[in-house]
């Protein structure tokens, strides 16, 4: 009799949680819609016409990396296919202005965009989601502040497509339940939250950027850590198994993606559907079903669709292959996975066995150009200038912080050598770029530059791959020791597979095949 009397106060309990949530969101919707003709209006744009509106979940739109030039030839691709489309970017750069963020586009991946139908959709809450925000269960953490970041979002305006630009899946679920499952989603995937690599090197207990030393030192936190990333790496692939399609960067991303979205987790699963919890989901299933989209994606297991980034080769192809001055080059954002210290070991290894490069002709400069977003960021940079004093190669080495496009393109005009030693690099814009503009490739043998970017081009090297300082170091001298005849062979087949592979042409021909279809 007491069970009884418990399971009906859960179902009541349920109904009226549903009943008060579906009022909710019906409110939303409202307000969305008085958002819709505020924008619309504010725009210039014809009521008549019914604009589309597509939403772009993207909290560092103004960042300046690899990520954002994706961002924004999407969207100038979408202006310029689909005019009757109106971009929503969804963002927390609350310190900008439209204007301001429309020029710096321009002046940094000289992309033009149509302010006319672009709108920007200010976030407050984006520090849910910085790393400083979660010193502890750090993925976990912002994950969660992802969602309520999404929730701040479409509680603003809600879209006729939602598009994750930036990673942040778990945001799929906050926009399934507000929008009732009404509108279709979908996912640009530069690097998986969590892959079956991370579970392996916990598993393993192996020191790595995701495992600190004390962790994988101690058996009891390995097992705890373990069981925190079979939490995290389950639900992560639910959702992901929201959107509509998914595009992914590289073969790499394309692989982990698709093993997560089959990963299985039997006790998981239990532990998921055995909770206090599950009367509201059996209602959220039932309700899911009968809203879906089409009988296709009801049915099709969702698979990730490579989708190169795009690479705006015309101009760096244009630069002399000969007469390069000994520059190593580096062009990353300054973020804790670029791993910028393993470069300054490198390169002082490189002069440790080479005292030669210190001085006269021959001497070595190394050139570390990357965006900074935030404080963690410029305080990583002094970290690695510290770093660097340590190591004592300061007078050899400069560091240039949110350098414009044009101050980018002038050093790839000079470099020798392009540097890049992130670990399971998801693809890697900058090799590509140091590729086209002739600069030979220096990279870590993992992720997008192994198998995808700097390959044999009929047989012949188009660049190098090292693991550790020595390799690297090994790889540098290499180059550095080449003749001119032998340099620019290798410049030009480098050139010749960067621009032929990774145009931008080849990207917006995936985008608009991706997602054709969703929005009318």
């Amino acid at each position: 009799m007491a069970f009884a009397i418990a399971l009906l106060c859960l179902l009541l309990t349920g109904l009226l949680g549903i009943i008060i949530f579906t009022a909710y969101t019906n409110k939303l919707a409202r307000h969305s819609a008085q958002a819709r003709h505020a924008i619309i209006k504010n725009l210039g744009i014809s009521t008549t016409s019914n604009p589309q509106f597509i939403g772009f979940f993207h909290p560092y739109c103004n960042a300046g990396g690899g990520g954002e030039r994706v961002l924004w030839t999407a969207i100038a691709a979408t202006q310029r296919a689909h005019p009757n489309c109106v971009s929503l970017v969804y963002t927390g750069d609350v310190d900008a202005t439209k204007e301001q963020i429309i020029t710096q586009v321009e002046a940094r991946f000289n992309i033009t965009l149509d302010p006319k139908s672009l709108h920007f959709v200010f976030l407050k809450r984006r520090r849910l989601v910085e790393d400083a925000a979660w010193p502890r269960f750090t993925l976990l953490g912002q994950s969660l502040g992802s969602m309520f970041l999404a929730w701040e979002a479409l509680s603003q305006i809600i879209p006729d497509l939602y598009i994750d630009s930036m990673g942040y899946a778990f945001t799929f679920h906050v926009v399934a339940w507000i929008t009732k499952g009404s509108i279709p989603m979908g996912a640009y995937i530069h690097y998986p939250t969590i892959s079956t690599d991370m579970l392996a090197r916990v598993k393993a207990r192996k020191v790595g950027h995701t495992n600190r030393g004390d962790v994988a030192g101690s058996l009891v936190l390995s097992r705890g850590k373990m069981w925190y990333y079979r939490f995290l790496m389950y639900h992560y692939s639910l959702a992901l198994s929201r959107p509509s399609f998914i595009m992914a960067n590289s073969s790499w991303t394309k692989n982990h993606v698709d093993a997560i979205l089959s990963h299985s987790d039997p006790v998981m699963n239990v532990m998921h559907f055995l909770n206090p919890l599950f009367i509201l989901r059996l209602f959220a299933t039932t309700f899911k079903k009968s809203k879906k989209l089409n009988a296709d994606s009801a049915s099709k297991k969702p698979e990730a669709n490579i989708v190169y980034p795009p690479c705006d080769t015309r101009e760096m192809a244009q630069f002399p292959l000969d007469k390069r001055e000994r520059i190593i080059l580096s062009i990353a954002q300054f973020r804790p996975e670029k791993d910028h210290p393993a470069q300054l070991r490198a390169f002082a290894q490189l002069l440790a066995d080479h005292p030669t490069y210190t001085s006269g002709s021959s001497s070595v400069q190394l050139f570390l150009l990357g965006g900074a977003r935030n404080a963690d960021d410029h305080a990583r940079v002094q970290s690695l200038r510290d770093l660097a004093e340590k190591l004592k190669i300061t007078p050899y080495v400069q560091f240039i912080v949110n350098a414009s496009y044009p101050e980018m393109l002038g050093w790839l005009a000079m470099a020798s050598i392009g540097l890049s030693t992130m670990v399971d690099e998801h693809f890697g814009i900058n090799v590509v770029e140091f590729m086209a503009a002739g600069v030979i490739p220096v990279t870590h043998a993992s992720g997008g530059p192994l198998h995808d970017i700097v390959v044999p081009l009929d047989g012949e090297a188009t660049g190098f791959h090292a693991h550790d300082p020595q390799s690297f170091a090994n790889a540098m001298h290499t180059v550095l020791s080449m003749s001119k005849s032998e340099q620019r062979a290798m410049r030009t087949r480098a050139r010749t597979w960067a621009v032929s592979a990774f145009a931008e042409e080849r990207f917006v021909e995936g985008w608009e095949a991706a997602w054709k279809g969703w929005v009318i």
